[in-house]
Protein backbone atom coordinates (compact mmCIF):
# COMPACT_ATOMS: atom_id res chain seq x y z
CA UNK A 1 0.00 0.00 0.00
CA UNK A 2 1.19 3.39 -0.99
CA UNK A 3 1.98 5.61 1.91
CA UNK A 4 0.54 9.45 1.91
CA UNK A 5 3.37 11.15 2.97
CA UNK A 6 6.13 9.72 0.55
CA UNK A 7 6.44 11.81 -2.75
CA UNK A 8 6.27 10.48 -6.25
CA UNK A 9 6.53 6.66 -4.66
CA UNK A 10 7.41 3.84 -7.27
CA UNK A 11 4.70 2.51 -9.33
CA UNK A 12 2.62 -0.12 -7.55
CA UNK A 13 3.86 -3.69 -7.91
CA UNK A 14 0.22 -4.62 -9.28
CA UNK A 15 0.47 -2.37 -12.23
CA UNK A 16 4.03 -3.15 -13.03
CA UNK A 17 5.31 -4.97 -15.97
CA UNK A 18 7.17 -8.13 -16.57
CA UNK A 19 9.52 -6.25 -18.38
CA UNK A 20 10.15 -3.21 -15.29
CA UNK A 21 9.79 -6.19 -12.76
CA UNK A 22 13.01 -7.85 -14.32
CA UNK A 23 15.01 -5.42 -14.91
CA UNK A 24 14.14 -3.83 -11.08
CA UNK A 25 15.38 -7.37 -9.86
CA UNK A 26 18.43 -7.56 -11.89
CA UNK A 27 19.19 -4.12 -11.05
CA UNK A 28 19.06 -4.36 -7.32
CA UNK A 29 21.35 -8.02 -7.10
CA UNK A 30 20.81 -11.12 -5.63
CA UNK A 31 22.05 -9.42 -2.22
CA UNK A 32 20.23 -5.76 -2.61
CA UNK A 33 16.26 -5.13 -2.14
CA UNK A 34 13.13 -4.21 -4.64
CA UNK A 35 11.25 -1.11 -3.30
CA UNK A 36 13.47 0.19 -1.29
CA UNK A 37 12.42 3.57 0.85
CA UNK A 38 14.89 6.33 0.55
CA UNK A 39 14.28 9.45 2.55
CA UNK A 40 10.75 10.37 1.76
CA UNK A 41 10.74 7.94 -1.64
CA UNK A 42 10.43 4.44 -2.75
CA UNK A 43 12.84 3.56 -5.15
CA UNK A 44 12.85 0.52 -7.29
CA UNK A 45 15.24 -1.18 -5.57
CA UNK A 46 19.22 -0.76 -3.89
CA UNK A 47 22.03 -2.99 -3.93
CA UNK A 48 23.78 -4.23 -1.54
CA UNK A 49 26.58 -1.73 -1.83
CA UNK A 50 23.73 0.98 -1.17
CA UNK A 51 23.61 2.31 -4.61
CA UNK A 52 19.59 3.36 -5.69
CA UNK A 53 18.17 1.84 -8.60
CA UNK A 54 15.07 3.37 -10.63
CA UNK A 55 14.18 1.80 -13.81
CA UNK A 56 12.57 4.32 -16.44
CA UNK A 57 11.14 2.68 -19.54
CA UNK A 58 9.14 6.10 -20.55
CA UNK A 59 10.56 10.00 -20.69
CA UNK A 60 12.78 10.69 -17.94
CA UNK A 61 10.59 14.12 -16.96
CA UNK A 62 8.87 12.63 -14.46
CA UNK A 63 12.20 11.68 -12.28
CA UNK A 64 13.60 14.88 -12.73
CA UNK A 65 13.08 16.03 -9.00
CA UNK A 66 13.50 12.91 -7.00
CA UNK A 67 16.64 11.91 -8.77
CA UNK A 68 18.16 15.38 -7.67
CA UNK A 69 17.19 14.90 -3.89
CA UNK A 70 18.37 11.28 -3.91
CA UNK A 71 21.74 12.24 -5.56
CA UNK A 72 22.45 14.79 -2.70
CA UNK A 73 23.35 11.35 -0.27
CA UNK A 74 23.44 8.60 -2.54
CA UNK A 75 24.53 7.15 -5.17
CA UNK A 76 21.86 6.48 -7.72
CA UNK A 77 21.70 4.51 -11.30
CA UNK A 78 18.64 5.31 -13.84
CA UNK A 79 18.43 1.88 -15.81
CA UNK A 80 16.86 2.81 -19.47
CA UNK A 81 16.05 -0.21 -21.69
CA UNK A 82 16.45 0.57 -25.83
CA UNK A 83 14.40 -2.12 -27.38
CA UNK A 84 16.73 -3.40 -30.26
CA UNK A 85 14.41 -5.90 -31.29
CA UNK A 86 10.56 -6.51 -30.09
CA UNK A 87 8.16 -9.60 -30.82
CA UNK A 88 4.69 -9.21 -30.58
CA UNK A 89 2.10 -11.66 -29.86
CA UNK A 90 -1.68 -11.10 -30.47
CA UNK A 91 -4.64 -12.84 -28.51
CA UNK A 92 -7.90 -12.71 -28.43
CA UNK A 93 -10.08 -11.37 -25.93
CA UNK A 94 -11.01 -15.29 -24.72
CA UNK A 95 -6.88 -15.67 -24.63
CA UNK A 96 -6.22 -17.35 -27.88
CA UNK A 97 -3.33 -16.39 -29.28
CA UNK A 98 -3.98 -15.09 -33.35
CA UNK A 99 -0.44 -14.82 -34.67
CA UNK A 100 3.02 -13.37 -33.49
CA UNK A 101 5.41 -11.49 -35.53
CA UNK A 102 8.72 -9.67 -35.20
CA UNK A 103 8.84 -5.87 -35.17
CA UNK A 104 10.32 -4.04 -38.43
CA UNK A 105 11.72 -1.38 -36.08
CA UNK A 106 15.03 -2.11 -34.49
CA UNK A 107 16.25 0.77 -31.56
CA UNK A 108 19.10 1.94 -30.81
CA UNK A 109 21.00 3.94 -28.12
CA UNK A 110 20.26 7.15 -29.96
CA UNK A 111 16.19 6.52 -28.68
CA UNK A 112 17.43 7.51 -25.63
CA UNK A 113 17.47 11.31 -26.72
CA UNK A 114 13.23 11.14 -27.09
CA UNK A 115 13.32 10.33 -22.96
CA UNK A 116 16.12 12.53 -21.64
CA UNK A 117 14.62 15.68 -23.48
CA UNK A 118 12.38 16.61 -20.82
CA UNK A 119 15.41 16.29 -18.80
CA UNK A 120 18.23 17.35 -20.35
CA UNK A 121 20.60 18.44 -17.34
CA UNK A 122 20.34 14.93 -15.46
CA UNK A 123 23.56 13.99 -16.77
CA UNK A 124 25.08 17.05 -14.84
CA UNK A 125 24.37 15.69 -11.53
CA UNK A 126 26.97 14.42 -9.17
CA UNK A 127 26.53 10.33 -7.91
CA UNK A 128 23.94 9.79 -11.24
CA UNK A 129 24.67 7.20 -13.53
CA UNK A 130 22.38 6.34 -16.30
CA UNK A 131 22.24 2.75 -18.24
CA UNK A 132 21.01 1.74 -21.42
CA UNK A 133 19.89 -1.72 -21.24
CA UNK A 134 19.97 -3.25 -24.95
CA UNK A 135 17.28 -5.40 -25.03
CA UNK A 136 14.98 -7.65 -26.72
CA UNK A 137 11.04 -8.59 -25.73
CA UNK A 138 7.81 -10.13 -26.29
CA UNK A 139 5.11 -7.50 -26.65
CA UNK A 140 1.54 -9.44 -25.58
CA UNK A 141 -0.93 -7.27 -26.64
CA UNK A 142 -4.67 -8.11 -26.66
CA UNK A 143 -7.65 -7.69 -29.15
CA UNK A 144 -10.46 -6.26 -27.04
CA UNK A 145 -11.39 -3.06 -28.00
CA UNK A 146 -9.81 -1.44 -24.66
CA UNK A 147 -6.70 -0.14 -26.33
CA UNK A 148 -5.40 2.88 -28.59
CA UNK A 149 -7.47 4.15 -31.76
CA UNK A 150 -4.06 4.22 -33.13
CA UNK A 151 -3.78 0.40 -32.73
CA UNK A 152 -7.90 -0.27 -33.34
CA UNK A 153 -8.87 -0.98 -30.17
CA UNK A 154 -5.87 -3.89 -29.73
CA UNK A 155 -4.26 -2.89 -26.17
CA UNK A 156 -0.38 -3.80 -24.88
CA UNK A 157 -1.36 -6.01 -21.82
CA UNK A 158 2.51 -6.66 -20.84
CA UNK A 159 6.16 -6.83 -21.79
CA UNK A 160 8.64 -9.73 -21.12
CA UNK A 161 12.07 -9.53 -21.51
CA UNK A 162 13.68 -12.03 -23.86
CA UNK A 163 17.32 -11.88 -23.81
CA UNK A 164 20.01 -8.91 -23.04
CA UNK A 165 22.40 -7.73 -25.99
CA UNK A 166 24.42 -5.23 -23.47
CA UNK A 167 24.36 -2.38 -21.80
CA UNK A 168 25.85 1.59 -22.49
CA UNK A 169 26.84 3.41 -19.40
CA UNK A 170 26.78 7.16 -18.85
CA UNK A 171 28.32 8.39 -15.70
CA UNK A 172 29.72 11.66 -16.54
CA UNK A 173 29.48 14.21 -19.23
CA UNK A 174 32.78 13.09 -21.20
CA UNK A 175 30.93 9.92 -21.67
CA UNK A 176 28.06 11.55 -24.17
CA UNK A 177 30.75 12.53 -26.41
CA UNK A 178 30.37 9.52 -27.97
CA UNK A 179 26.75 10.52 -29.56
CA UNK A 180 28.43 13.62 -31.36
CA UNK A 181 29.76 12.95 -34.73
CA UNK A 182 32.07 15.34 -34.99
CA UNK A 183 35.86 16.14 -34.25
CA UNK A 184 36.27 19.21 -31.59
CA UNK A 185 35.08 22.68 -33.36
CA UNK A 186 33.76 21.33 -35.91
CA UNK A 187 30.57 22.80 -37.02
CA UNK A 188 27.28 21.58 -38.62
CA UNK A 189 23.36 21.94 -38.98
CA UNK A 190 20.78 20.10 -37.10
CA UNK A 191 20.22 17.90 -40.51
CA UNK A 192 23.98 17.22 -41.52
CA UNK A 193 24.44 16.07 -37.31
CA UNK A 194 21.39 13.51 -38.47
CA UNK A 195 23.11 12.73 -41.46
CA UNK A 196 25.93 11.30 -40.24
CA UNK A 197 24.19 10.00 -37.16
CA UNK A 198 21.95 8.13 -39.58
CA UNK A 199 18.95 9.04 -37.56
CA UNK A 200 15.85 11.63 -38.50
CA UNK A 201 16.07 15.25 -38.22
CA UNK A 202 14.18 14.76 -35.53
CA UNK A 203 15.59 12.83 -33.26
CA UNK A 204 18.92 14.94 -33.58
CA UNK A 205 17.02 17.97 -32.75
CA UNK A 206 16.46 16.67 -29.64
CA UNK A 207 20.04 15.42 -29.07
CA UNK A 208 21.75 18.91 -29.95
CA UNK A 209 19.32 20.10 -27.49
CA UNK A 210 20.52 17.88 -24.89
CA UNK A 211 24.00 17.94 -25.79
CA UNK A 212 24.00 21.72 -25.42
CA UNK A 213 22.55 21.85 -22.33
CA UNK A 214 25.16 20.15 -20.96
CA UNK A 215 28.01 22.14 -22.67
CA UNK A 216 29.12 19.41 -24.74
CA UNK A 217 28.05 21.99 -28.10
CA UNK A 218 27.42 25.16 -28.45
CA UNK A 219 25.25 27.19 -31.01
CA UNK A 220 27.14 29.92 -32.65
CA UNK A 221 25.01 31.73 -35.36
CA UNK A 222 23.37 30.33 -38.65
CA UNK A 223 24.16 28.60 -41.65
CA UNK A 224 21.43 30.28 -44.23
CA UNK A 225 18.29 29.72 -42.23
CA UNK A 226 19.64 26.67 -40.31
CA UNK A 227 21.08 26.85 -36.79
CA UNK A 228 24.80 26.21 -37.24
CA UNK A 229 26.45 24.30 -33.83
CA UNK A 230 30.46 23.38 -32.75
CA UNK A 231 31.59 20.74 -31.12
CA UNK A 232 33.16 22.14 -27.78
Amino acid sequence: MKNPSIKNPSIGTARESSLHRSLKFRYSGSDGVTEAMAGDYVCDGQTSEGELIEVQTGSLGPLKEKVKELTRTAKVRIIHPIIAQKHIELFNDAGSLLRRRKSPRKGSAWDFFDAIVYAPELPLLKNLTIELALIEVTEKRIDDGKGSWRRKGVRIADRFLNAWHGSVTLKKTGDYKQFIPFRKKETFTVREFGEKAGISVNLARKALYVLTKIDLVERIGKKGRAFLYKRR
